[in-house]
């Protein structure tokens, strides 16, 4: 075996042996009295008022995946801020073409009702 292999397992076996045996070490030293109480979810201090599998609409994940995809496609201007002085104006073309279909997709999405909240 390449003895240039060696820091890299020593490495990998402490990053696998300390979260292990602080799970352990923790399970071993903390208070364990469980109550009612403790066992109910949390809920800010309320008593529950129902069932948390309540169903959600399709329109609250509608909105949360739209989100993250326009989301998403802002992170994409991060490459292009970065080279910006050697794209030049074909750099600038291209991100105002990519924000045409970023503007395109969000007022489509709108005229749609996909961003409604009631």
């Amino acid at each position: 075996m390449p003895e240039g292999y060696v820091p890299l397992f020593i490495f990998l076996a402490v990053a696998i042996l300390f979260p292990v045996v602080a799970l352990i070490l923790a399970k071993y030293i903390r208070p364990d009295v469980p109550s009612r109480v403790k066992l109910e979810a949390y809920e800010c201090g309320i008593q529950t008022a129902s069932d948390s599998r309540a169903r959600y609409t399709v329109r609250f994940y509608i909105i949360a995946i739209l989100f993250v995809i326009f989301d998403v496609e802002a992170i994409f201007l991060l490459p292009w801020a970065v080279r910006y002085q050697v794209l030049g104006w074909f750099g600038v073309a291209e991100v105002a073409v990519f924000l045409v279909v970023l503007a395109v997709g969000y007022v489509w999405a709108y005229k749609k009702g996909a961003l409604e909240w009631i």
